[in-house]
């Protein structure tokens, strides 16, 4: 039996089929896209993919917006305390103050994602 080189490009069909089940983007999904592009070995875009992702979420941690041209931003906004209230028994309920994480695109990325429809 050959052995299968696990850095050769994957199959026309199997890509489609990724592309066809339009789900969620996975960290693999990005590792796999840097190296189609860039050529390095995949496990060294897996490691790079991660190191990025960790440098966002530290960032974002410790309160500072992450903005990336041309992409857009995440936003560290305080949300006050509130009064809400139970859908289905209609009781009122306390919603404690909290840090929330927002996603604001860049005009660039909202004129792609429009112009793509």
């Amino acid at each position: 039996m050959a052995k299968v080189d696990a850095s050769a490009e994957p199959d026309g069909e199997a890509r489609e089929k990724r592309l066809a089940r339009r789900g969620a983007v996975t960290r693999s999904d990005l590792a796999d896209a840097v190296h189609r592009k860039v050529g390095v070995p995949r496990a060294d875009c897996a490691k790079y993919v991660e190191m990025v992702l960790e440098e966002i979420f530290e960032r974002i941690v410790a309160r500072e917006d992450v903005k990336l041209s041309s992409f857009g931003a995440f936003l560290v906004r305080a949300k006050k305390e509130r009064l809400g209230r139970n859908p289905k028994t209609g009781a009122g309920a306390k919603i404690s103050a909290r840090l929330v994480v927002t996603f604001k695109p860049s005009n660039i990325l909202r004129a792609r994602i429009n112009d793509g429809e």
